[in-house]
C-alpha cells in the first residue's frame, strides 16, 4: 500500500496540477492539516530538478500565507472558547504569565518549528492565541520556511537521482522515521505548552 501511494504522489507531482496541489497542501498544512507539504515537494523536485527554485517558493509563500490563517484561528477562536475555559478553572492568570514569556521568546519557537519537522501549525496558533507581534510573526515564518523548503529542494536538485534511489530502497524506514517524527513532535508540544 504503501508503495502505491509513493507512485501516485510521484505521479501526481508531474502533472499538470501538480503546482496547485503543493501549494493548497502547503497552505492548509500551516494551520491545520496533518501532512506536511514535503510529500509532495520532494517527488515533483525530483521529477522536475530544474525547477527546484520554482517549487520551493511556492511551498514557502503558501506555507507562510497559510501560517496567517493558523493565526487567525488561535487570534479569533481563543477568545471565544478558551479563556472562558481557563476562567472556569482559575488558570487565566497562568495563561497571562505564559503569554508574556512567549512574546519574549515566541519568535524562536515559530523559527525553530518552520525549520524542522516540529508541527509548525501547533505554533502558529499559539501565536495567534497569545498575540505574538506579527511583524516578528512574519519575518520568522519567512525565514524558517524558506531556509527548510530550499534546502530540501535544492538537495533534491543537487543529488536527485541518489536521493530518489535511496528513498525507493527504504521507503518503509523512512515512512516509519517521519510518522516517529510527527507523533513525537505532537508529544512534545502536548508536554512543553
Amino acid at each position: 500500500m504503501l508503495r502505491k501511494l509513493y507512485d501516485w504522489v510521484m505521479s501526481l507531482s508531474a502533472t499538470r496540477h501538480a503546482e496547485r496541489a503543493l501549494a493548497a497542501i502547503s497552505f492548509i498544512e500551516s494551520s491545520f492539516f496533518p501532512i506536511p507539504p514535503d510529500a509532495l515537494l520532494i517527488p515533483m523536485v525530483i521529477a522536475k530538478r530544474d525547477k527546484w527554485i520554482r517549487i520551493a517558493s511556492i511551498c514557502t509563500v503558501s506555507s507562510v500565507l497559510g501560517a496567517f490563517l493558523g493565526y487567525a484561528i488561535g487570534y479569533f477562536f481563543f477568545d471565544l472558547i478558551g479563556r472562558p475555559i481557563l476562567e472556569i478553572y482559575g488558570k487565566a492568570d497562568s495563561f497571562a504569565e505564559l503569554t508574556t514569556r512567549y512574546n519574549e521568546w515566541g519568535g524562536w519557537a515559530v523559527l525553530f518549528a518552520a525549520i524542522t519537522p516540529f508541527p509548525y501549525k501547533v505554533l502558529t496558533i499559539f501565536s495567534g492565541v497569545t498575540g505574538l507581534n506579527i511583524v516578528v510573526f512574519t519575518l520568522v515564518s519567512i525565514v524558517g520556511r524558506a531556509a527548510r523548503f530550499f534546502l530540501v529542494a535544492w538537495l533534491l536538485q543537487r543529488y536527485g537521482a541518489p536521493i530518489q534511489s535511496f528513498i525507493e530502497r527504504r521507503l518503509g524506514l523512512l515512512f516509519t522515521l517521519f510518522m516517529v517524527i510527527l507523533i513525537g513532535g505532537f508529544l512534545s508540544i502536548r508536554y512543553l505548552i
